[in-house]
């Protein structure tokens, strides 16, 4: 395409997208086609010659639309929040436009700096102890995933890890040392921390969560003593805000001191309920004591994804663990800004930064307020629709934008409860297990999500309900 055809065909999928939201509440949430639907299609062989552009339009809807899951809609409420938001498009635009791959300063220094400056932003905005700020030992990077802000954190805590247990008996290899290192979390905890566990060639500790499905400190210390006697090396904790399950919150307040006096590495993976901290009523106490702290703005600000920020207390120790350097990529102001290459898994990396900066221009961190309290309520509007069935009962304490809940009795009822909506492809929802109980999960996701279409996924529910159970539904 010239610029002349990229006014024309962008203009054509703004307008495609505009329309997209609009309507979205008109398609069914879930997609009805089976695995594999997709290579039918399509050619087997990608074109010899150009398609035009009338067909590729086309497809869109023939082809890509049919096995879409409608993230955005407003009946989406599994997982948690995938965000989108005009101005991340808009953002997102520009970064394809301006095609910058930012692995150092040199390579682009809007890039990198624009990057700094936000997650500063950012970090006063959650209310972030100041040591997280670039300006002191700190700094924040954006990351793809929270998945890999963890794994990052994990490895810059091992090369800590590995410096200190050398000064205590130099003749250790690296390899001696790293058998010996071990990593602690709860049960209710992301898989992608045991993942990371795996990457790291480290040992993993899962430990069981108190009746309100948080990590305690008591918990901790006796892990860590059992692994103490053993000869290992307690060198890590992540503990979550917000765990998948039920959004429970771990006790930093009691894990972090724990953490710090024993020399462990402590890192927050608060992917979806750190972004509430733009609430100040809705932060909580002991990131003081962390040593690393991630969130997604991709979940929940009206990022586009991907776009996690990680925050280090100390971003030597990030640096040194990455580092590999080549004569191709030196330049004459390394040591006074930052290469982001040094900061992460991956060489190159988008201009990421530019959509967090538009939203939080656009939206204003009242506007982001608004909306995070917004979901909270409405999830609160769901608790009481719950609480007055006598056929159900929560599974757990309502946590910002999530309710658990079940039928009241075995766990096949509610098995076959969330069978039974999904069949109907107008509302999606997930299940979780909470020490040994199924339930089911319910999310407010979207932006566009109103208090009618809570009221509208209690009634579905409801009425489906009353089939399993063979009983007409309270409304």
């Amino acid at each position: 395409m010239n610029p002349s055809e990229l006014r024309q065909r962008g203009k054509e999928m703004i307008d495609l997208v505009a329309d997209y939201w609009e309507t979205i509440q008109d398609r069914d949430v879930m997609p009805n086609v089976h695995a594999g639907y997709l290579r039918p299609l399509i050619p087997s062989e990608a074109p010899q010659t150009p398609d035009n552009w009338e067909d590729i339009f086309k497809d869109i809807e023939r082809v890509i639309m049919p096995g879409v899951t409608h993230w955005q809609s407003p009946n989406f409420h599994a997982w948690y929040p995938t965000a989108a938001s005009s101005a991340s498009i808009v953002a997102d635009i520009l970064c394809g436009g301006l095609g910058v791959v930012g692995f150092s300063w040199a390579s682009s220094p809007a890039c990198t700096e624009l990057e700094i400056v936000v997650l500063d932003w950012l970090a006063k905005a959650l209310g972030l102890p100041e040591f997280y700020l670039a300006s002191r030992t700190g700094g924040g990077v954006i990351q793809g995933t929270a998945s890999e802000a963890t794994h990052v954190a994990m490895l810059a805590a091992r090369a800590k890890a590995i410096d200190r247990e050398k000064e205590r008996d130099p003749n250790q290899s690296d390899a001696d040392i790293i058998q010996k290192l071990v990593v602690y979390t709860s049960k209710e905890s992301h898989s992608s921390v045991e993942r990371a566990a795996l990457l790291s060639n480290v040992q993993f500790r899962l430990i069981e969560a108190d009746e309100t499905n948080s990590l305690r400190g008591e918990s901790l210390v006796q892990a860590i003593e059992d692994d103490k006697r053993k000869g290992l090396v307690p060198f890590m904790a992540v503990a979550t805000f917000g765990t998948t399950p039920s959004c429970s919150f771990d006790r930093v307040d009691e894990i972090g001191p724990i953490c710090n006096k024993e020399e462990i590495w402590l890192h927050i993976d608060a992917a979806y309920a750190g972004c509430s901290f733009v609430c100040p009523e809705l932060r909580k106490d002991g990131i003081q004591f962390s040593d690393s702290f991630s969130i997604n703005p991709h979940k929940w600000l009206l990022v586009g994804f991907d776009c996690t920020a990680l925050w280090l207390k100390d971003s030597q120790r990030l640096v040194n663990a990455f580092t590999v350097d080549r004569i191709y990529l030196k330049h004459d102001k390394e040591g006074l800004v930052h290469d982001f290459r040094h900061w992460h898994v991956p060489f190159g990396r988008r201009f990421r930064s530019l959509k967090l900066w538009f939203v939080l221009r656009i939206m204003g961190i009242e506007g982001l307020q608004n909306y995070i309290r917004k979901h909270c309520d409405l999830a609160k509007k769901f608790e009481e629709l719950v609480l007055a069935d006598n056929r159900f009962e929560l599974a757990a304490t309502t946590s910002l934008g999530l309710v658990c809940f079940r039928l009241k009795g075995k766990d096949e009822l509610t098995q076959k409860l969330i069978q039974e909506v999904h069949k109907t492809h107008k509302i999606m929802l997930t299940a979780s297990s909470l020490k040994g109980v199924f339930n089911i999960r319910f999310v407010v996701c979207s932006e566009k999500t109103e208090e009618t279409d809570v009221v509208y996924a209690w009634k579905l529910i409801s009425e489906l309900a009353g089939q399993v159970l063979g009983t007409p539904c309270n409304l």
